[in-house]
């Protein structure tokens, strides 16, 4: 269709709001059944349940307002486009970090020189960054341009696609930062284009993937991305010989470790932790009150979390995995909407993890503490040379209190079939 053509239709106001209308309402992921008949689920609801509101770095809800003007230069066209951008990824960034969908802002620049307007998806059960936008734009929306951080959807699922609103409020141009790399919703900047919407992507799209690199991985990969958290002693020691772990890092460090809790999908820990250690799992402040929306507590193995202990408190979701093959695990927690899971112990699941390569990212809490007996982070990798440890690369290093906080990234090993 050309664009003569497009621009000789005529959308009726009723029929544009009920497309509009349609996209306010997103579908929660609908999730694999079960992949384990032993699985069980302890406590409240799966963590696809829809979040109330946006999560803050506190994990609780944020209304701190978007500012509906760039702060950048907008003499050039170009610069133009990067800063109205610049917002739309800044208002991405107010979407739930632990929800099942992706974090989303949209800018709509009106033709007529009316004030921008500014929306952003606040996780599954609420309305897309586009419909959210084009509710407040309303009329302006014609002949406007739309600065979207990923692809407009092109599927329908409880809502219609939000490429589909886009034309039918009469949107002349969109600007996308990254393309949409899931199946069932990629496709929407070729709709746009062939009903003759000027369509470019790629603009600031390293900043925009930083934003859902966990979301962006699992639709890429087919598997939620893995961070692996450690705290131990200088010696590497989890515990003391006697078993005691409370506390080997400070308080600064812990409570750092719970905004990572915070921005997880499920916590994950081997069966011998959670019945040796009781662990809790769950996001807290620094009087030990919960806060926010919990992640799923993720206990992996044969044994499930033992009656009466903090695992079966409810006060999270828990889900006991009968299983020690860690790629099934990620495969079942996939199916449930789960895109950044945590690893968080004991030394057996974490070795499970590497031996496996499936660790996208370490963070390893190091108190100034040497303790020379006890268990160690890793158990027993099967490395008898030196030639073949483990590898990583340092991308961030700083002082959390008195502990180091180290992030990491694995180096990927050769297939089999490449090694001597």
């Amino acid at each position: 269709m050309s664009s003569q053509d497009v621009s000789s239709r005529r959308v009726d106001h009723a029929s544009q709001r009920r497309v509009v209308d349609a996209a306010i309402v997103d579908a929660a992921p609908t999730g694999a059944d079960l992949l384990d008949t032993e699985s069980s689920v302890v406590g409240s609801p799966a963590p696809d349940t829809p979040a109330p509101d946006t999560l803050g770095p506190d994990n609780t809800a944020s209304d701190t307002p978007v500012p509906d003007t760039p702060t950048s230069d907008t003499s050039a066209a170009g610069g133009r486009d990067v800063a109205f951008m610049e917002l739309a990824i800044t208002a991405a960034r107010r979407g739930p970090v632990m929800d099942p969908n992706p974090r989303v802002g949209c800018v709509i620049v009106p033709a007529d020189g009316s004030a921008p307007v500014t929306g952003w998806h606040r996780g599954a059960g609420t309305a897309h960054a586009e419909a959210d936008a084009l509710r407040q734009a309303g009329d302006s929306a014609r002949g406007a341009t739309a600065y979207v951080t990923l692809e407009p959807c092109a599927h329908t699922g409880r809502t219609g696609p939000c490429a589909d609103a886009l034309i039918c409020a009469g949107v002349a141009r969109v600007v996308y930062a990254v393309a949409d790399p899931s199946a069932a919703a990629s496709g929407g900047a070729r709709r746009l284009a062939e009903h003759g919407v000027s369509v470019q992507g790629g603009l600031l799209a390293d900043a925009a993937r930083e934003v859902n690199r966990t979301w962006l991985h699992s639709a890429e990969l087919g598997r939620p991305f893995v961070t692996l958290k450690t705290a131990t002693t200088l010696d590497g020691r989890v515990a003391a010989a006697d078993g005691s772990s409370r506390w080997i890092t400070g308080p600064e460090a812990r409570a750092d470790a719970h905004r990572l809790r915070a921005e997880c999908g499920a916590i994950l820990v081997g069966s011998g932790t959670a019945l040796i250690d009781d662990p809790g799992l769950t996001v807290r402040d620094e009087s030990g009150a919960l806060v926010g929306r919990q992640p799923l507590r993720v206990v992996v193995g044969h044994r499930g979390p033992r009656p009466g202990s903090r695992l079966t408190d409810g006060s999270a979701p828990t889900e006991h995995l009968a299983t020690h093959d860690v790629r099934e695990v990620l495969t079942h927690l996939q199916g449930r909407g789960v895109h950044h899971v945590l690893v968080e112990g004991g030394p057996t699941l974490t070795a499970a993890f590497l031996r496996a390569d499936l660790v996208d990212e370490v963070i390893a809490y190091l108190a100034p503490a040497i303790l020379g007996a006890g268990p160690a982070a890793v158990a027993d990798l099967g490395i008898v040379s030196i030639d073949d440890a483990r590898r990583l690369t340092i991308t961030d290093l700083r002082l959390v209190g008195a502990d180091a906080r180290i992030t990491l990234r694995p180096h990927r090993r050769a297939p089999l079939e490449e090694r001597s």
